[in-house]
């Protein structure tokens, strides 16, 4: 049954798990997200946020609070089609990070390019999606979208893992793309709601959340079936919206940023291949890396990446950077 009396958990991290057969939540302390995402190769799970406080568990949404960046999860509720359980577990994701900003979303999305009365689920979602952050934020909610990506899951329920803080956040979009939430109709009945990057720049660090990226122009897909030239064009992505959120040409490869990158593949023998690109054009010594196999939003798309990025550089603790709290 669900449960809207709220339990507390002693926990030290948000983590989220790779590689289960279906998408569940452990009620182990800390509370872990474990996602029906096949791992390919680097890590089996990614830390949230890492020394969190005591987790709470309100209306099905987990809640970890750290000392400047807050993390979480929360899942579909059964017997819901995919645009109800979309609104309901919107609603539930706002209701937790009340008093709040949200930073970045990651949607885990079950058989994303799958349709359903003549309309792709991605479609359908989107919809949803939109018209919960209307209601949330208003006609002007596209103001208030953070950095997000939504990737197919072998298998369900819908899920929605965050990151929140309390710091005011910049949204920025890449000009060689059109803002998602301005695309054509030819994309949907409402537009992807989401932006390119987020950029929160606390007491403890500043942190750059950069979407799931992907070979994509203006609104148009590039190069279908070309791997190569599909890469390529996400790399170029990535270090345009990078520099437009205040990173250097390198996307922070230069600098005193740790960097993450979680990388989905939509056919697993491409994964030799996406690893030579990234080994020899994007990653730097003390990256972290995680490859996944998932379903793209487009089905002609056959690579997204995304970025985490954080830097202690201008705070110093008795001559020492401080480790991002996510570390």
């Amino acid at each position: 049954m669900p449960s809207s009396v709220p339990v507390t958990l002693k926990s030290s991290a948000c983590r989220v798990a790779f590689g289960e057969s279906v998408t569940c939540a452990s009620r182990e302390d800390p509370p872990v997200l474990r996602v029906a995402l096949e791992r390919l190769a680097g890590d089996d799970h990614e830390t949230l946020v890492a020394t969190a406080g005591a987790a709470t568990m309100k209306d099905d949404v987990w809640l970890s609070p750290g000392c400047d960046l807050s993390g979480g999860f929360g899942l579909a509720r059964p017997a819901l089609d995919l645009e109800a359980a979309t609104t309901d577990l919107y609603r539930r994701l706002f209701a937790a990070t009340e008093g709040l900003q949200l930073y970045r979303l990651w949607n885990y999305l079950p058989h994303i390019n799958a349709c359903e009365d003549g309309l792709e689920n991605y479609r359908r979602f989107c919809r949803a999606r939109s018209l919960a952050f209307e209601a949330r934020f208003g006609k002007h909610f596209q103001q208030s979208l953070p950095s997000s990506s939504a990737v197919g899951t072998s298998a369900g329920p819908l899920t929605v893992a965050f990151v929140a803080g309390s710091t005011p956040a910049r949204h920025f979009e890449n000009p060689a793309q059109l803002p998602a939430f301005n695309y054509p109709p030819e994309h949907g009945p409402r537009p992807p709601s989401f932006s390119r990057a987020t950029r929160a720049d606390t007491s403890a660090a500043t942190h750059v959340f950069i979407s799931g990226t992907a070979a994509i122009r203006g609104h148009a897909t590039v190069a279908p079936g070309d791997l190569e030239a599909q890469v390529t064009c996400t790399f170029e992505n990535l270090r345009s919206i990078g520099k437009t959120c205040g990173l250097d040409a390198a996307l922070g490869g230069n600098g005193e940023w740790q960097r993450t990158f979680k990388v989905y593949l939509r056919h697993r023998d491409d994964l030799p291949r996406v690893v030579k690109r990234m080994e020899a054009d994007l990653l730097r010594p003390g990256d972290q890396v995680l490859y996944l196999r998932a379903d793209i939003c487009r089905s002609e798309l056959m690579v997204e990446i995304e970025a985490r990025l954080a830097s202690a550089e201008s705070h110093r603790d008795n001559g020492h950077h401080r480790r991002p709290p996510w570390s």
